[in-house]
């Protein structure tokens, strides 16, 4: 079948791959690179090279099995790196490095207060309560409504647990109170976060997160479309017509694996299931910065994470995390290479490297609704949809409705299988 997938993130470039053993694929982008939020950027400082990533950077064996897997065929190597976290808030001046005893009190006179130390034993007393919740088929109760009938402290909220998944999600305080508690809670218990020992060692890609990209460009036949926006999309009785800037193209069946949004506004004759299912699901944009200005990071040297989340006064303000890539990637540099969310006016303009925007799924009960009802559009008028946001939108659930997808369409793609050999590049050529 010729097939077109839209839309070159972890969910389209693992379909593309995945669909052309079997099939004619093209894969359209927008972008003038592959990847979407898999984004590495060759910089230079003091004479050397560095290559640093700003979107995906982190995953686990054990939480992202079928990412390990597709590492582990391709030959891409991986090492370790840390998940420390850290806070700053701009209103009291606290500081803490959650990682060991000692950076958690970097700030010593939070061994005597009773506020800091209320903090810490929410934080224990959650670890043991939540998994309760997961016992429950309860999508309606909130977080912030979880936390205020169990009698957990402003601290424990206001300074750790929604900082902690501002961070994961990208999301303001006020849209992670609205999150469904046990939605938060399963992810973390997925994850291991609801314990303080036996965490799992989190690895990051060797020579940046864009070395898988090319190694699946290496191991496919695709017809590659770059710098090539699709305008709209109509399916017919026989068939999908896609318009894009190459052109009117007819194709068998279409997988858009761009965000559900942008899906939703490329079908010219969407449905009511479609408005209803993908209308349900928002986004929220985050204004990214790579740069060298460590004033963005905590005062206290000690208190540097891989994750540092700064507090503003203004709960309702958006996200504000910065990435210490020097501890997730390993690097020794000169300055800091960090990566911060929606800081720009607080990070001196002459230490910017790069400027992104990216756009990350905001979890509502709406939103967490409309992942149960997949089945109804999937598949649908020779249309599947592929993307992260129908798991929590991380490159593992992208992974994995692409997995999906493939075998709807025939392609199963095996348990168990060693290292890929590169494919004759004179078909590359020809494909691309």
């Amino acid at each position: 079948m010729r097939i077109a997938v839209v839309g070159s993130g972890i969910a389209g470039l693992a379909s593309a791959w995945l669909l052309s053993r079997k099939h004619e694929v093209t894969l359209f982008e927008a972008n003038d690179y592959f990847g979407g939020h898999t984004h590495t950027h060759d910089v230079e400082q003091a004479g050397r090279r560095y290559r640093i990533d700003s979107g995906f950077i982190v995953h686990n064996p054990a939480h992202y099995p079928l990412l390990t897997r597709l590492f582990g065929q391709l030959g891409v190597a991986s090492q370790p790196t840390t998940m420390s976290f850290s806070v700053h808030s701009e209103a009291s001046g606290l500081e803490y490095n959650a990682a060991t005893l000692d950076t958690l009190f970097c700030q010593r006179r939070n061994l005597l207060s009773p506020r800091f130390l209320g903090m810490v034993r929410d934080l224990a007393r959650f670890y043991r309560e939540a998994p309760a919740l997961l016992l429950q088929r309860d999508d309606l109760t909130s977080l912030g409504e979880y936390l205020e009938r169990h009698g957990y402290g402003a601290a424990f909220r206001d300074e750790h647990l929604i900082p902690m998944a501002s961070a994961l999600w990208s999301s303001p305080a006020t849209q992670i109170l609205q999150f469904p508690a046990r939605y938060l809670v399963q992810f973390m218990a997925n994850h291991q976060m609801l314990q303080i020992s036996g965490r799992p060692q989190w690895r990051v890609v060797e020579g940046g997160s864009a070395s898988y990209v090319a190694a699946l460009r290496a191991h496919w036949s695709v017809h590659e479309r770059l710098n090539c926006p699709v305008r709209s999309i109509r399916r017919g009785p026989d068939g999908v017509e896609l318009d894009s800037a190459a052109g009117l193209e007819h194709f068998e069946q279409i997988v858009l694996a761009c965000h559900s949004d942008q899906a939703l506004a490329l079908l010219a004759d969407a449905n009511e299931r479609e408005h209803s299912v993908l209308g349900a699901m928002s986004y929220q944009a985050n204004e990214t910065v790579l740069h060298t200005d460590a004033r963005v990071l905590p005062r206290q040297r000690k208190a540097w994470a891989a994750w540092n989340v700064w507090l503003p006064r203004d709960r309702d303000a958006a996200c504000t995390v910065s990435y210490c890539m020097n501890l997730l990637q390993g690097i020794e540099s000169p300055e800091p290479f960090v990566v911060s969310l929606n800081r720009s006016d607080a990070i001196d303009p002459d230490k910017v490297l790069a400027r992104m925007r990216y756009h990350h799924p905001v979890y509502t009960q709406a939103a967490v609704g409309a992942q149960t009802r997949k089945a109804e559009i999937q598949g649908w008028r020779r249309t599947w949809f592929a993307g992260a946001y129908w798991g929590w939108g991380f490159h593992e659930d992208g992974m994995r409705s692409a997995v999906e997808v493939a075998a709807a369409l025939g392609v199963h793609w095996p348990l168990h299988g060693g290292p890929l050999a590169p494919i004759d590049m004179h078909r590359q050529e020809l494909a691309a």
